[in-house]
């Protein structure tokens, strides 16, 4: 048996900018997370930080596995915060999500990777393929999840306008 719930639209626009952060923090710690589990740990290309010693990086990678949950544990108390007060806005939350994930992203292929060149994506491979696959992933997150956001909001600019059919 399905319950129809009824969506507290003034609530959710209420907290729209909270449902949006809690994405985004949780999508930065949950990409930055997954970056330093698979590349870092399980594969071994490289380290956070790999201009010094192995106990360096080794240390770098704490500190950094350290932030991910921080901003992955900040991301959900405030999507639980926001489960209770009945406006956790499933569609905002989602494209934060997108968007955070393919910010941390596309920051750590630009800047940590290019511009201050602290490790790189693998070594001794031609790094361009990486690069393009890296840096793409990224914008098609940050642009899928403004897409959703986008889509929320007419969702919520519509939510009045729909009557209901009588017959």
């Amino acid at each position: 048996m399905s319950v129809n719930r009824v969506i507290n639209w003034e609530n959710r626009k209420k907290n729209r900018t909270k449902n949006l952060w809690a994405g985004i923090l949780f999508g930065l710690g949950f990409v930055a997370f997954m970056d330093e589990t698979v590349f870092h740990q399980l594969l071994h290309w490289h380290k956070f930080y790999d201009k010094s010693t192995v106990a360096v990086g080794l240390v770098s990678d704490g500190l950094f596995h350290a932030f991910s949950w921080f901003a992955t544990v900040g991301g959900l108390f405030l999507v639980a915060d926001l489960h209770r007060r009945d406006a956790l806005w499933h569609k905002v939350f989602w494209g934060g999500k997108l968007m955070g994930g393919g910010a941390f992203q596309l920051y750590d292929g630009t800047v940590q990777h290019k511009v201050l060149q602290i490790h790189q994506i693998r070594y001794g491979v031609d790094i361009v393929p990486y690069d393009i696959v890296w840096n793409g992933t990224a914008v098609i997150m940050i642009v899928a999840g403004l897409l959703l956001v986008r889509s929320a909001g007419r969702d919520a600019r519509s939510e009045g306008q729909v009557k209901p059919h009588v017959a």
